[in-house]
């Protein structure tokens, strides 16, 4: 039987392609072989007739160059990683063994491994959705475009934007972009204030801190803080606000746990009222703090207090006369065991010296 000639040429094209193929892999290993290595030639530290502004230019220069190869070598040992745990999934046991062994064999942790396959994700969605091309990734240091790449899809634009552009992409970049557009499309942020960024008299690196202080606030107190900048969109005024929002949300939360404020009596919006009437809503806030950061430490010395007590006990029953040092060891620790405990702040010789004692007292409430 003889085969037609569209028939051989169906065999032939695979078998050049898989040629192809292996022969670019030889290649590849083939440069493998050689050395491979960046080679800089960076300005002398002690060359004081080379001014400082070209020097800083020159290492400049050279970081950037081993930050774009970084991300490039992050992104394509990724890809690797990646396609080793596909084969391993096909073709392995089940159980990702396969893959794990090669991991230890090259020393990668496998949250390194993990890490590295999200950042090739993440690059080639960017890629595939079109909104970044591969010349582009050179202008990114590695953490911006890992920031990049977990940013909303908004940011991301604007980022690759920025890129496409020839723009250098570093992470302060990045999160300024993000914080613009967090600021500009919250609706917590007044137009009037939104106009004045826009128009770019109003800086907006002051607008992402007031959005995020007032995203911690109820409804309740944020109209008051809302119609205060609109009244005055100017920086001094959304500087202030925004100082008066993070004390407002400390003061909120920390309120939340203090057990000592759960007296019925005790109004808290009109303490916290007269505290904004009188501009003392900060020292008010750390106030409240503080009373929160004490009850806890309370409840943690009193739960030590017990363990100690206990462990104390158990040690004294496991030993006898025949292990003095551990009964002194026992001894020792009353004074921290006991229903007084006492320590000793400063050196004993010293005149600021002093003793303090705390007296625990458990009492019991019955429902």
């Amino acid at each position: 039987m003889v085969k037609s000639l569209d028939s051989h040429t169906d065999e032939v094209e695979p078998r050049y392609a898989e040629t192809k193929r292996r022969s670019e892999f030889v290649d590849l290993a083939s440069a493998l072989e050689g050395p491979i290595e960046l080679n800089f030639q960076l300005p002398d530290p002690e060359d004081e007739q080379l001014p400082e502004q070209e020097f800083q230019q020159q290492v400049d220069t050279a970081w950037q160059v081993c930050d774009r190869f970084d991300l490039q070598t992050e992104i394509w040992r990724g890809r690797i990683l990646r396609a080793v745990r596909d084969r391993e999934k096909k073709t392995g046991d089940g159980r990702g063994s396969g893959f794990l062994n090669w991991l230890k064999e090259r020393e990668i942790s496998k949250s390194q491994a993990y890490s590295m396959i999200q950042l090739a994700n993440s690059a080639d969605i960017l890629m595939e959705q079109g909104q970044l091309d591969p010349a582009s990734v050179s202008c990114f240091s590695k953490r911006a475009f890992i920031e990049t790449a977990k940013a909303d899809p908004e940011v991301q634009q604007l980022v690759t934007g920025a890129a496409r552009n020839g723009d250098r992409i570093t992470r302060r970049e990045v999160r300024q972009l993000a914080d613009e557009w967090t600021a500009m499309s919250s609706e917590l942020l007044p137009d009037t204030v939104k106009a004045k960024a826009t128009e770019h008299s109003l800086p907006t690196r002051y607008l992402a801190p007031f959005v995020r202080e007032m995203e911690k606030l109820p409804a309740s107190h944020q109209t008051a803080l809302q119609q205060e900048v609109s009244k005055h969109p100017d920086v001094d005024t959304l500087k202030q606000v925004t100082t008066e929002a993070r004390c407002l949300a400390k003061y909120l939360n920390a309120a939340t746990h203090v057990q000592a404020l759960n007296d019925q009596a005790l109004d808290l919006e009109r303490a916290l009222e007269e505290a904004l009437r009188l501009g003392c809503i900060n020292t008010a806030a750390d106030l409240v703090n503080q009373a929160s950061v004490l009850e806890a430490t309370i409840a943690k010395l009193y739960t030590t207090w017990k363990r100690i007590g206990s462990l104390a006990d158990r040690l004294y029953v496991d030993t006898g006369a025949s292990t003095p040092h551990l009964r002194s060891l026992i001894s020792c620790l009353e004074s921290l065991s006991g229903e007084v405990v006492e320590i000793q702040l400063g050196a004993t010789t010293s005149e600021g010296a002093r003793t303090i004692r705390f007296q625990i007292q458990e009492s019991v409430f019955n429902s």
